[in-house]
């Protein structure tokens, strides 16, 4: 049968992929260099150092553009010469006049030598050309078309994007993506459905970014980590090793596969707190960082284990002040497991390592949520031995755990021992900046092993929560039992005669439970007797992966056409379940910004709700309901917190942890100053209307009318209380609000009032009047005995009612002539900031409010933001709704209202919160400025994955921009709009 492709292109990069000529550059490169720096030894006095191939050719020149190779190179040796010009003579020491002499040496060795081909890729250009797929070349030399007419084979090619074009048209070399893009756009095909053939880093870095549907690495330099680090989806020796049938198996089944995957090839000590909050398993009930477990906490590397609710307070001294602040617990870690070879030091991850890490590969398996990995070691003696370890959190039991931990001496035999244990010994050590302040948060109640059982119960010093942790550890041959504790961990070790090749596995299962979980009186007992119950690894992994599936069959968002989106969808989904699975529908708690993955925020409760349940409402609409009676819970602090102020109903506080109170701290550390100072953000008033935002959208998407006439209605209507007693009418009968901040947090006073707090902020005051609009049809649809007792229970006459209906006709706006509403009262007399300066001087200013404070200035000063804050509205509500409150509000506006305030604020926000970027993409994409819309979403969908705001990603996913991306795809770009009584669907696909 004729071989039937799945793919419709297969781009070739030229040197060490078709032809032997990678050879050839590299002596040419090694001789120009090498020349060059004798020259500069002898004029100078500089030292020689030899240009190498491992050194220098690889990872500076293979596969960059001619001029770009010479400047990354003399970069690296910290020389400075002109760029010049492409013309400049071989005899001119400038960056061009290096890259032609390295040419006129090339091209001699051409003319002298002729060109050698790889026989395996002639052969298959011959079987592509005979199943009609396209073919084309895409190459950074300028020499492509005389190489490939040397070596005979220039006919094969539909299309040739060489050095010589990409200077032509401007394209930029790899590794942006730019002269492979540009060959599929000559050639019609889809990214999405081609492929990409490369041998150098750059090349196939240039691949992962154009999102290929393959990259293809052909490690002919014994480079195979190298270019599967670098974002080769297969790496072979050889085309011969993969054929067609090989590519055709890919996008069969293999793509599919790969989006269900994350992957890391390397370890990369300055990425690894972030990797180990993308690698976080879980099940809503618990969640533990992805760390390995040959690590405890240091510089580098972060174990944790978090648990939905489980906070505890603390008081610390800063300066001459008392503060105290509750904290998200870093309980019991699980995860302890090492060896150590004929009574040698344990091996052990640390900043400075005492073994040599050949490989290591990590794989979170999101269908499944197993995180597996892989690597080889070698100790001090040069003894290689291969780990295999994999674990997962229960999803069918929460209270359930494992751990498989496999070695293999690989050219040794000798005494091998294993340790497994559990530890309670630790501090939360996962901010920098909290780390001045108390932070013990644990204490020892018993920790008991015996044989290959352990058991650990620890307690919360302030809480007085107790968190009972039972494990067992089995090995699959028999082994010396040993045990030993202290003060706070327990271990249990295993030691025997390995031979060399022979597997030793070890099994870790675990069961935990904590006093505050609904119907446990002795967690202990509880975790024993559910530990009795479990079986081996393979089995428990299978329940739990079952579970799982049920999941994924409510929730997947399939994409086709965008690997790239798929795979992060499909992540993002992922991490919203270790958050809050349906079993955080038996909890007391809210959902954390940053998940069971960290401790930022401390774990407490904000607004970034606001972003998740929208998502939540469509799939799990039990979580919903769960997190709305977690607030309904903490309605009388509320009260009493409003009461505290001097005003009337319930204020929720900004952040809110176990019982309801203000958790917001006083004062803040800036890392860049090393300073405290007062911190205003409490007054965020606006959380109790994103309170109200979620019950609103609850009750309108599931229909529970029930939830609405026993909580609901009460929560939302003693909002609506409160705002109105904070509203001041003035002589003319607009009614203002003061003392907040918006989200805008860069914003917290007017410059010189000395008081924290602005006035009319244009969000908080739109989404009032919008709320108060749906309190009056909440009160209508009630039944007569539920609002009467409601609005008696409440204290609420027509009077405030009528009152009420003033507000929200009559809350005042400030807009200008152009139609921008003013965020705040006065923000338009503030001073324009120097943005182009501050880019240039700082290069990230995400967080300009730090960077500002440390030169002695304020951001109270300039018009700038932290993130979307009048636009919120346009996010929360839509343009139309947005639009029909304002003009509710007795103003006029133009007919590009959206857009002109869109453009005006895009441009003075510094994206300082991940969720900026989504926000702005949503209103982009819905004022139909596409490109625009895209690259901003495209930006939010990727910011933890490449941790956009410089190393916070490590702290704790946001589980805010994870939710709100992916109902962003139904919203934005599957068009699902559920704001009238039914759903509906206008797509507008990227």
């Amino acid at each position: 049968m004729a071989f039937q492709p799945k793919f419709d292109a297969v781009i070739f990069d030229l040197d060490g992929v078709i032809t032997k000529t990678a050879l050839v550059h590299a002596s040419s490169w090694k001789r120009m260099f090498d020349e060059y720096m004798k020259n500069r030894e002898e004029r100078f006095g500089e030292s020689f150092r030899e240009f190498t191939h491992a050194g220098d050719y690889l990872p500076y020149v293979d596969g960059k553009p001619r001029y770009k190779g010479v400047a990354s190179f003399l970069e690296s040796r910290g020389i400075d010469i002109p760029f010049g010009d492409p013309g400049d003579e071989p005899d001119m020491e400038t960056v061009c006049g290096l890259g032609n002499k390295k040419n006129i040496m090339f091209n001699k060795v051409l003319d002298d030598d002729g060109v050698e081909v790889y026989e395996s890729s002639v052969e298959m250009l011959e079987g592509l050309k005979a199943a009609g797929v396209r073919i084309g070349v895409a190459s950074s030399s300028k020499n492509c078309k005389p190489v490939l007419e040397c070596a005979g084979l220039l006919h094969y090619f539909e299309t040739r994007v060489d050095g010589v074009v990409s200077a032509e048209i401007g394209l930029q070399g790899k590794p942006e993506p730019d002269i492979f893009t540009t060959a599929c756009d000559n050639l019609g095909v889809e990214y999405h459905r081609s492929v990409v053939v490369e041998d150098a880093v750059s090349g196939v870095q240039a691949g992962h970014k154009g999102n290929f549907g393959l990259t293809l690495g052909l490690a002919r330099e014994d480079n195979i980590k190298e270019l599967q680090v670098g974002g080769a989806d297969i790496v072979v020796e050889d085309l011969a090793d993969i054929g067609l049938e090989g590519i055709n198996a890919w996008f069969e089944t293999g793509m599919e596969q790969d989006s269900w995957l994350l992957k890391y090839h390397d370890y990369d000590q300055e990425k690894e707190r972030s990797r180990e909050a993308l690698l976080t398993v879980g099940n809503g009930y618990f969640g533990t960082r992805g760390a390995l477990e040959e690590s405890r906490a240091n510089k580098v590397n972060y174990p944790g284990t978090y648990m939905t609710g489980l906070f505890n307070k603390l008081v610390s001294k800063v300066g001459e002040r008392d503060i105290e602040n509750e904290d998200f617990v870093n309980v019991s870690n699980w995860l302890p497991v090492s060896f150590r070879i004929d009574k040698g030091p344990w091996f052990e991850f640390s900043p400075e390592p005492s073994f040599k890490l050949i490989e290591i590969h990590r794989t979170l398996d999101l269908r499944k949520g197993e995180l597996i990995r892989e690597m080889v070691v070698e100790d001090a003696e040069h003894r290689l031995t291969r780990v295999h370890s994999s674990r997962f959190a229960g999803m069918a039991d929460p209270h359930r755990a494992g751990l498989r931990y496999a070695l293999t001496p690989l050219n040794y035999e000798g005494t091998i021992e294993l340790k497994s244990g559990l530890h309670g010994d630790h501090c939360n050590a996962g901010v920098e900046r909290y780390n001045s302040l108390e932070q013990q948060h644990l204490e020892v109640v018993s920790e008991i092993a015996s044989g290959e059982l352990s058991e650990l119960v620890v307690k919360t010093t302030q809480s007085d929560i107790l968190i009972a942790a039972c494990a067992s550890s089995s090995l699959n041959r028999e082994a010396e039992l040993g045990s030993s504790s202290g003060a706070g961990w327990i271990e249990s070790y295993f030691s025997m005669e390995v031979s060399r090749e022979e597997e030793v596995v070890l099994e870790k299962m675990l069961s935990i439970y904590t006093s505050r979980d609904p119907g446990v009186e002795d967690p202990l007992e509880e975790a024993r007797t559910t530990l009795e119950a479990m079986s081996g690894y393979a089995d428990e992994l299978k329940l739990s992966a079952g579970r799982w599936k049920e999941l994924w069959d409510r929730m997947d968002v399939v994409i086709s056409g965008d690997r790239e989106a798929q795979k992060l969808v499909r992540l993002h989904l992922f991490h919203m379940m270790v958050s809050a699975s349906p079993h955080h529908a038996g909890l007391d708690s809210g959902i954390p910004p940053r998940g069971l993955h960290g401790e930022a925020y401390r774990g407490h409760i904000f607004w970034d709700e606001l972003y998740i349940l929208p998502l939540f409402n469509l799939h799990f609409p039990e979580v919903v309901k769960s997190v709305l009676m977690y607030r309904y819970r903490r309605l009388d602090a509320a009260r009493a917190y409003a009461k505290e102020y001097g005003y009337d109903g319930a204020m929720f506080p900004w952040q809110s942890g176990s019982d309801g109170g203000e958790e917001t701290q006083i004062i803040h550390l800036n890392p860049l100053s090393g300073e405290w100072g007062d911190d205003y953000s409490s007054l965020q008033r606006h959380i109790s209307l994103a309170i109200a935002f979620n019950i609103w959208t609850y009750y309108h998407v599931s229909g529970d009318l029930v939830f609405m006439e026993e909580y609901g209605a009460e929560m939302l209507l003693d909002i609506c209380k409160f705002w109105a007693s904070k509203s001041e009418e003035d002589p003319d009968g607009k009614y203002h609000i003061d003392k907040v901040m918006g989200p805008d947090e860069f914003h917290e006073s007017l410059p010189g009032s000395g008081v924290g707090g602005l006035t009319d902020n244009a969000y908080s005051n739109i989404m009032v009047s919008w709320m108060m609009d749906k309190a009056f049809r909440i009160v209508n649809v009630l039944g007569d005995g539920h609002r009467n007792r409601i609005l008696e229970e409440l204290a609420l006459g027509k009077e405030d009612l009528d009152l009420w209906k003033k507000i929200m006709h009559g809350i005042a706006l400030h807009i200008s002539d152009d139609g921008v509403v003013e965020q705040f009262m006065g923000y338009f007399g503030l001073d324009e900031l120097d943005w182009e300066h501050y880019r240039e001087k700082y290069g990230d200013i995400h967080r300009l409010d730090r960077i500002l404070k440390s030169e002695g200035k304020s951001p109270d000063d300039y018009k700038l933001a932290k993130q979307a804050d009048f636009l919120m509205s346009f996010y929360n509500l839509g343009s139309l709704e947005v639009q029909r409150t304002v003009e509710g509000l007795a103003y006029d506006l133009p007919k590009d209202f959206a857009k002109q305030n869109f453009d005006y604020y895009l441009a003075r926000t510094s994206h300082g919160s991940t969720l900026s970027r989504l926000v702005h993409a949503r209103l982009a994409w819905e004022l139909g400025m596409s490109d625009r819309g895209w690259e901003l979403f495209m930006d939010a969908l990727r910011s933890d994955l490449v941790d956009i705001q410089g190393g916070t990603t490590g702290e704790g996913i946001h589980c805010g921009v994870m939710a709100g991306t992916v109902y962003d795809v139904l919203v934005s770009f599957a068009g699902l709009n559920l704001s009238g009584d039914v759903p509906v669907l206008n797509p507008k696909l990227p």
